[in-house]
């Protein structure tokens, strides 16, 4: 049987969406199914640094995410007791601001843009079963609001749908570079806290993070070891609170702030998959997984968009190899991933700093170059490797110019 579609993207949120538009807009015939209704929410830190600010730029999708009452972001800090790092990231592509856009909003405009691309999506959709012949996979089965089961075929299908993703549950994927759930932690929405852009505080064993989204809400997040998770359960919203006052500046201010919405979180596991194979490919966290303490997901997701959307137009129109050209997209995708997994797999144990890089950080305190190529690392404009290159750091604490 001939293939109804080019692609068929599973999940349609900020991998699939993206990857579903991206082909449309070069005229393939794409359908992207998710068994959501948008607008949607899901489980998320929200927060896009600077390259996925980029993206957003280039796909004529910023301004729409900025004036839902989303609030640019331009300082990050992060509070380690004795010191304070703070400053404002370098730039991708000329954009130095993050944002952090409740998925509701920011879902909803991905989706509607892949539709305007021409890209076919079917909401409240279950994939029911993945096809595979001869060691292939060629389409969907799934179900749609009416309950009847249907049968979708494709050359090629893309799995965006998150870290339990029933695309690679069928193809079963090598897996790699694995690490356990580190920390367990818990969000919540507040009113009237202000914050100044991304805040962080870090003290032993805890750890939390906040900063603004849509309609003068501010997110708050908690993190406690994963050892301690049954403990941080019996009471999230007390261990929580208590948490906070480890900075009494910073809880004297959630104190003055009226809480939102219900506690969410939990704990997520670190893990790198192969990315494709016959017939198939991953994105986003189907693909590449790890903690949430570094929020890196939304903007790993849209560069995975991207890479993956370029490999498929190469096999399709130029006629390459489509192991070569997905095996390009492997190695892009963990030549600027795996030092950001290894920084923020070590960061999200919330064990003390190692002395050594207490001493480092502290010595770049007040050092405003230094600090900016810090915070730069989080925000993934600057690549850990060169960040703590001996090189690099014996400009920072000589004061020279860095990176």
């Amino acid at each position: 049987m001939s293939a109804d579609y080019d692609v068929i993207v599973v999940g349609a949120r900020c991998a699939g969406s993206p990857t579903a538009m991206l082909l449309a807009s070069k005229g393939y015939r794409v359908l992207a199914v998710d068994r959501a209704v948008f607008p949607s929410d899901t489980l998320s830190t929200l927060l896009i640094h600077a390259p996925g600010v980029a993206a957003l730029r280039r796909w004529g999708l910023l301004d729409e995410v900025l004036a839902s009452n989303c609030p640019p972001i331009e300082r990050y800090s992060f509070d380690f007791g004795s010191f304070t790092l703070s400053g404002s990231p370098r730039p991708a592509e000329g954009v130095a601001i993050a944002c952090a856009p409740r998925r509701t909003v920011l879902d909803t405009i991905l989706v509607e843009a892949a539709r305007r691309a021409g890209v076919e999506v079917r909401e409240r959709f279950n994939v029911d079963e993945v096809i595979v012949e001869d060691g292939a996979v060629v389409g969907i089965r799934g179900h749609g609001r009416d309950g009847g089961s249907v049968l979708e075929r494709a050359r090629l299908v893309v799995g965006a749908d998150g870290r339990n993703s029933l695309v690679a549950k069928a193809v079963r994927p090598e897996q790699y570079n694995v690490k356990p759930k580190l920390q367990w932690a818990y969000y919540t929405f507040w009113h009237d806290l202000p914050t100044d852009g991304v805040e962080t505080v870090i003290r032993p064993d805890r750890g939390w993070g906040a900063f603004p989204t849509n309609h003068g809400l501010t997110l708050v997040i908690v993190g406690w070891p994963r050892a301690e998770a049954d403990a941080f359960r019996a009471d999230i919203e007390g261990n929580y609170l208590k948490t906070l006052e480890l900075a009494p500046d910073f809880a004297e201010r959630v104190r003055r702030a009226t809480r939102a919405e219900r506690f969410t979180g939990g704990g997520v596991p670190n893990f790198l998959r192969k990315p494709y194979g016959p017939g198939w490919a991953l994105v986003g966290d189907a693909g590449y997984l790890k903690d949430p303490i570094t929020a890196q997901g939304i903007s790993d997701a849209f560069r995975d968009a991207e890479l993956c959307a370029h490999a498929v137009d190469q096999v399709f129109a130029q006629d390459r190899a489509f192991g070569d050209a997905m095996e390009e997209y492997h190695r892009t995708r963990d030549a600027h991933v795996l030092p950001i997994y290894e920084l923020t797999t070590q960061l999200a144990t919330l064990e003390p700093l190692p002395p050594q890089m207490q001493q480092l950080f502290g010595t770049l305190a007040g050092n405003q170059a230094a600090m900016d190529a810090f915070v730069s690392v989080v925000a993934g404009t600057i690549s850990p490797a060169d960040f703590f290159d001996p090189a690099n750091l014996q400009r920072l604490t000589s004061h020279a110019p860095a990176i």
